[in-house]
C-alpha cells in the first residue's frame, strides 16, 4: 500500500505561503526575493548594452535567463554549477526564457539584453515555477523604475506571468508540490500561464507509468488555475 504524503494542513490544491518582497538588490536594474512554502529565490534583472549575433539589426532587443542552485540550498550541498552543459540547467533556463520573452515588449530594449538571474537559495520542490514568479516580481520592478525615472512612457510588461507545478500523487491531483510530493509523484507538470488563463508552457508527463490523456487535461487545467492563483498574490504584494 502505498504511503500517503502529508499536505501540512492545506487542501489538494491550495499552494503554500507565498511573500515575495521587489527591489532588494542595490545595484540590479529589476530585482525581487521569493519565497513559497520552504522554497526561495533571488532574481535580477540587468541590462547588457549589447545584442547576440542574431538580434542584431532587428526592432527590439533581447532577453536571457540564468539559473542556478546554491550549493546548499538543499539538504546535501550540491557542486557550484561550472560545467555549462548541465541539462537540467539549461532546460529550466529555456522555460524561463521563453515565458519571460512572451510576457515582455523588447520594442523598448533595442540593442540591449535584458537578463534575468534567478538563483535558488533554498530549494523544497517547485524551483523553476517558483524562479518564474521571482523573475516575474524583478521584471515588474525594474519597470516600474524606468516608468518613474522617465526612461520609458509606460510599462513594458505585456502580460503578467504566473507558474505553479501540480502532480498526481496517490491517485489525487495535487497543486505546488514540495520535494516529498514531486518525488513520490506518478505524474506532474510545470505549468506558465498568464492571469487571464491563457497558457504560455506546460513541462512534465507521466513518471514511469503511462498516464489517460484525460488526466494530463485536468492537470493542466489546474495548473492554468493554481498559476493565476499564485501571480495575483504576488501582484497584491508588489
Amino acid at each position: 500500500m502505498t504511503q500517503r504524503i502529508p499536505r501540512e494542513g492545506r487542501g489538494l490544491l491550495d499552494a503554500r505561503p507565498l511573500t515575495v518582497e521587489r527591489g532588494v538588490s542595490r545595484h540590479a536594474e529589476g530585482s525581487a526575493q521569493l519565497r513559497i512554502g520552504n522554497t526561495e529565490v533571488l532574481a535580477t534583472v540587468s541590462i547588457d548594452h549589447k545584442v547576440p549575433p542574431h538580434q542584431r539589426g532587428k526592432k527590439e532587443g533581447w532577453l536571457m535567463a540564468e539559473y542556478s542552485m546554491l550549493p546548499r540550498s538543499t539538504q546535501d550541498r550540491i557542486a557550484r554549477e561550472r560545467n555549462l552543459q548541465n541539462g537540467r540547467r539549461h532546460e529550466i533556463q529555456r522555460l524561463l526564457g521563453r515565458s519571460f520573452r512572451t510576457a515582455l515588449d523588447l520594442k523598448p530594449f533595442r540593442n540591449q539584453t535584458l537578463v534575468i538571474d534567478c538563483d535558488v537559495l533554498e530549494a523544497d520542490g517547485g524551483t523553476r515555477v517558483a524562479s518564474v514568479l521571482a523573475g516575474y516580481a524583478a521584471l515588474y520592478d525594474l519597470s516600474e523604475r524606468l516608468v518613474q525615472t522617465g526612461v520609458l512612457i509606460h510599462s513594458p510588461i505585456l502580460y503578467p506571468v504566473g507558474a505553479v507545478s501540480v502532480g498526481l500523487v496517490d491517485g489525487e491531483i495535487r497543486m505546488d508540490l514540495d520535494y516529498s510530493e514531486d518525488a513520490g509523484a506518478s505524474a506532474d507538470l510545470n505549468v506558465v500561464a498568464t492571469l487571464d488563463g491563457r497558457l504560455l508552457e506546460a513541462q512534465g508527463g507521466a513518471e514511469g507509468t503511462p498516464m489517460d490523456p484525460d488526466v494530463y487535461i485536468q492537470l493542466l487545467r489546474a495548473g492554468i488555475v493554481g498559476a493565476g492563483q499564485l501571480l495575483a498574490e504576488v501582484q497584491r504584494q508588489l
